[in-house]
């Protein structure tokens, strides 16, 4: 790697247009495991002005069998989207979680893929769809996670607790961050621009001699004060730059602005363009779906090498086919940072994890409703509480420090 770089990423707010769609999606994924832990659920959604509307594939016991809903079924399917639309905080004109138009295009999975991914009684599950999924750690945060990511998320989710406790009235849900590092050996060592657009409330914008410049200063002062919280202070510098709010006006946002789907922010959920991503994304799938589990397996394997001091720096790909359970190749890069060859880490993995789909689902404890709480601020790089979020536990360190120590 180059000795000296400037390196940027971006993360945007829960009231993305987008990241409604997501967390839409995922509510459904909660709501149909919260019935069945085997559901299958692959749940797409669009978001526009005053409608949202889900489409996509379901198979759940007691909820939707052999093409039939259950009494109350589809009633419980709006009342949770609406819900989870009310929690993000739209009560706009042009998108309010009471008054919005509701479709449901929910219907059964295809006979044809369920026959090649379900378990048979002498062989595991095949995975749902072919694929490449990406893993990625670093040890440049203390999440070890990629600093200009991890940052522009820890901006965007203090507006959103702000907002929702009334410290900050003026914010409204939609906003967007975006954070440019200038690294040295690797290290980051100075922020040269950090960029936050917010929606606000009316008057709270001041651009070209237009707005309330008063208020403008009030939201810029409330921005850079939490910029000043998230990042650690050395970083930022007399040179750094601010751009806030830099277009002026943003009081019309989230689905009224742009129309939002699920499935468009996959650089955003994972690692901020630091590493490859293998093109799929994770919200309304079950975990069924390698493109979300294998995609979680592999941060998971990529934090315990790097939490057991094994590289500096780690990436994993794993590839499957449709139908077929053992992944068809597993492939790691420790970027020239291992103390060990990346051919034994790749030799020792799959004595430690069973990599089929049913085996990462049963590692991980991924058969149930946890998924709402991913699709904002990223999948990766947060806390292990519980059941939350599995695969950022680091419990695999001793086994691979064992592993590898003969």
């Amino acid at each position: 790697m180059r000795n000296s770089f400037l390196f940027t990423s971006e993360s945007v707010s829960e009231g993305h247009p987008d990241k409604v769609a997501d967390q839409i999606s995922d509510s459904i994924v909660d709501l149909f495991l919260s019935k069945d832990p085997e559901a299958r659920v692959a749940c797409e959604t669009l978001t526009t002005t005053q409608l949202v509307v889900l489409a996509g594939e379901i198979r759940c016991k007691g909820v939707f069998e052999n093409g039939e809903w259950a009494p109350g079924a589809l009633e419980e399917i709006e009342a949770t989207v609406r819900r989870t639309v009310k929690e993000i905080g739209y009560e706009q004109d042009g998108f309010h979680w009471q008054t919005f138009r509701f479709e449901n295009n929910l219907h059964a999975q295809s006979a044809h893929i369920a026959q090649g991914v379900d378990e048979a009684a002498d062989k595991d599950e095949g995975a749902g769809d072919q694929g490449i999924m990406f893993g990625y750690a670093s040890d440049e945060t203390p999440d070890l996670m990629p600093a200009t990511l991890d940052y522009s998320h820890k901006i965007l989710e203090r507006m959103a607790a702000d907002r929702k406790a009334g410290i900050a009235p003026f914010l409204e849900p939609d906003a967007k961050s975006q954070v440019t590092l200038r690294y040295a050996n690797e290290r980051p060592v100075e922020a040269t621009a950090i960029v936050v657009s917010t929606q606000h409330a009316p008057g709270y914008f001041f651009h070209n001699g237009e707005g309330d410049e008063a208020k403008y200063t009030e939201l810029r002062k409330y921005v850079l004060g939490v910029i000043a919280d998230v990042l650690p202070a050395e970083l930022l510098t007399a040179n750094t730059v601010y751009h806030i709010n830099p277009t002026g006006r943003f009081e019309i946002g989230g689905p009224d602005g742009d129309a939002g789907l699920t499935g468009r922010k996959i650089i955003v959920d994972t690692y901020g363009g630091a590493s490859p991503h293998g093109g799929g994304a994770f919200s309304g799938k079950d975990p069924t779906k390698v493109d979300r589990s294998a995609a979680y397996i592999t941060r998971y394997l990529a934090k315990n090498i790097v939490a057991a001091g094994l590289a500096r720096r780690c990436t994993i790909q794993l590839s499957y086919a449709i139908g077929v359970a053992e992944p068809l190749s597993i492939y790691v890069d420790l970027h020239g940072t291992g103390t060990v060859e990346e051919g034994r880490i790749e030799a020792v993995i799959p004595e430690l994890v069973r990599l089929t789909p049913k085996g990462i689902r049963t590692h991980l404890g991924l058969n149930k409703p946890i998924y709402r709480q991913t699709a904002a601020y990223g999948h990766f790089g947060r806390q292990s509480d519980g059941s939350a979020f599995p695969w950022e536990r680091t419990d695999l360190v001793d086994k691979l420090k064992a592993a590898l120590a003969s």
